[in-house]
């Protein structure tokens, strides 16, 4: 499978996240081809902040390979992670982040922070971006003008 095909995987779970009137992300964690964990957002129904589909999907991974490490691991996620989940994505030692669209107001890997190479860390993590792009940014845009609309109307 190609990072396309694993961002589209992704962007089905940011679907469920739309569905359920959460901010749309999707994560999923894939070594050597094989998928290891899908999340979606869920801050909002799990009254959790930590609860991005970045960290949920690094949970189950973890949990399933009884290892809070999961080097070699490549995410993808359909916008780009933020500083939280930076951190938990640096210290869960993942090899690579594949993201779709940029978050300019919240963006931990190019955006607002560099910390996917920051030289004060003890891990960097390679950083791929723009993967399903379009599709990524378009979920994101309409569920906040359907927000906006809400509000408004």
């Amino acid at each position: 499978m190609t990072d396309s095909d694993f961002m589209k995987v992704a962007l089905i779970q940011a679907q469920k996240s739309y569905n359920i009137d959460e901010v749309p992300i999707g994560a999923v964690l894939v070594h050597e081809q094989k998928i290891l964990a899908k999340a979606h957002n869920q801050t909002i129904s799990l009254s959790d902040p930590s609860a991005h589909a970045e960290i949920l999907a690094i949970r189950k991974a973890a949990k399933n390979n009884k290892n809070y490490r999961l080097p070699g691991v490549t995410i993808y996620v359909t916008i780009e992670p933020c500083i939280m989940c930076m951190g938990a994505l640096i210290h869960a030692r993942i090899k690579r982040i594949v993201f779709g669209a940029r978050d300019t107001k919240w963006g931990g890997c190019g955006s607002l922070y560099h910390l996917e190479c920051d030289k004060r860390m003890n891990h960097s993590i390679e950083v791929t971006e723009g993967i399903c792009e379009k599709e990524c940014r378009v979920l994101i845009q309409e569920f906040f003008q359907n927000k906006r609309k809400l509000k408004n109307g």
